[in-house]
């Protein structure tokens, strides 16, 4: 099932982009952006999915900052490379389990919502430890509960009733299954880090219609495998079962919902 989780290729990519990136992601790169505001030097983006959180540090910091953005998969690699032509970012495959850098080559380690993805937090902090400089900043975002998620846990209920036997995990599992502020705390500590803040930042997530953030979740996340791996005959269908759930309870039009997470910077 870890591997399922990592699963961001074919049709995936373009999706999430689309129809995520605007819901969720957006509103926290522009944040976590901000937060780096007047840094100098070189910064890591580890697994920086489709870009969005690349764009928005092209877009806030001075074109004389280097950023060398990574990601595990290849295909999330080559979409971000396609919308962003930047000469100071420089595009790279590596896992952030076993980062392809010296040691102390980075100023910032920056990653938006992949810690969760990570298969040992302590070890991916410790790797994030070694290639920055003493002083340097590691910054990162992971979602709160999903129950704190509202869009996101509508469509998450809509897909597990339509497989009462066997319901579909993997948003509850990986991208909200890291939400414990006193265990991130304690991992960073264990691989290091020192200066730990964790703050919770509560945003808005809005969709032009119900049907966007249904597509998004359900055909442009690895939840879309575990649906074909049910019945993938159905997964139209499926999609249309969590459009009407948001709908039900946002409305047919535009819609608005909260969404939370956990905003952690700390000191090389």
């Amino acid at each position: 099932m870890a591997e399922l989780d990592k699963a961001f290729a074919g049709a995936i990519p373009a999706l999430y982009d689309r129809y995520l990136g605007p819901l969720i992601f957006q509103p926290y790169a522009r944040d976590l952006a901000g937060r780096l505001a007047g840094i100098e030097g070189r910064i890591l983006e580890t697994a920086r999915g489709t870009g969005i959180v690349t764009c928005a540090l092209v877009q806030t910091l001075p074109a004389s900052v280097e950023l060398v953005a990574t990601d595990l998969n290849q295909p999330m690699l080559d979409h971000a490379a396609r919308k962003l032509d930047a000469p100071q970012v420089t595009w790279r495959q590596a896992n952030a389990m076993n980062l392809p850098f010296e040691s102390t080559a980075f100023d910032a380690v920056v990653c938006q919502f992949g810690v969760m993805f990570f298969p040992d937090k302590p070890a991916g902090f410790a790797e994030a430890r070694r290639v920055l400089r003493p002083g340097g900043r590691f910054l990162f975002s992971v979602w709160d509960r999903i129950e704190e998620n509202e869009i996101t846990a509508v469509v998450n209920a809509a897909v597990a009733a339509a497989f009462p036997d066997d319901p579909p995990a993997f948003m509850a599992r990986t991208p909200h299954g890291y939400h414990d502020r006193e265990r991130i705390r304690d991992e960073l500590r264990a691989a290091g880090f020192t200066g730990i803040e964790v703050e919770t930042v509560t945003l808005r997530s809005r969709a032009a219609s119900p049907v966007d953030p249904a597509t998004g979740f359900c055909q442009g996340t690895p939840m879309r495998l575990e649906i074909e791996a049910r019945d993938a005959s159905r997964l139209d269908e499926v999609t249309a079962l969590a459009a009407k759930a948001v709908a039900r309870h946002f409305g047919d039009g535009p819609i608005d919902g909260k969404s939370q997470a956990h905003v952690v910077t700390a000191i090389a």
